[in-house]
């Protein structure tokens, strides 16, 4: 019987993790394949009942407390192994993507591949405006002001030392596609050096 693949997605906000999971699941070369996203599992802001709030919370620049989402505690990772659990007993693939998809630590036997999808700063950051702010329509002071204070600490404390973990590292200035079809080739490359 062939092991399932569990394959993650690692990287700064904006570095274009999303869009290369997508590109991934277009290009399998075999299925099924099964995508799950790291923002799924980040806990709520509210709970039922007296359930105190889950994660750390940091007041933004306005002094509205927000789940810090650059802090891997943030997020729910027993749930989103059982998830990865769940998908592996199902799919040939199980592509996790987000800042923390590295430290996704499934039971079920399956192989393993991890990349880190790098991208300069400035362009994640670039990104990021683009999406939170000019789509969504959040405050740019705030955002830059949690950027300054927080995020690109975080980064520093808790995305950019996995990069020496990864077995793979892309630039993430590639086209998506492109990158897709490197990293099927470099999966492809270790099977068969371990069959």
């Amino acid at each position: 019987m062939i092991r399932p693949v569990l394959l993650t997605l690692t990287g700064g906000a904006g570095a274009g993790k999303t869009t290369l999971a997508t590109a991934l699941a277009a290009a399998a070369p075999e299925g099924p394949l099964r995508v799950l996203h790291g923002d799924d599992y980040y806990y709520a802001d509210t709970y039922p009942g007296d359930t105190p709030r889950r994660g750390i919370w940091r007041p933004d620049a306005t002094g509205t407390p927000r789940l810090d989402t650059g802090d891997p505690r943030s997020a729910d990772g027993d749930r989103l192994a059982e998830d990865a659990d769940r998908a592996l007993a199902v799919a040939r693939v199980v592509v996790v993507e987000g800042l923390f998809a590295r430290h996704v630590t499934p039971r079920v036997a399956c192989a393993r591949f991890d990349v880190f999808v790098d991208l300069p700063a400035d362009l994640r950051l670039a990104r990021k405006i683009r999406r939170k702010c000019l789509r969504e329509g959040f405050p740019l002071d705030v955002l830059l002001t949690n950027y300054l204070d927080h995020r690109r600490g975080a980064h520093e404390r808790h995305v950019e030392p996995v990069r020496t973990t990864c077995d793979l590292v892309v630039d993430a200035r590639r086209d998506s596609v492109l990158l897709a079809r490197s990293i099927w080739e470099a999966i492809a490359a270790r099977s068969a050096r371990s069959d």
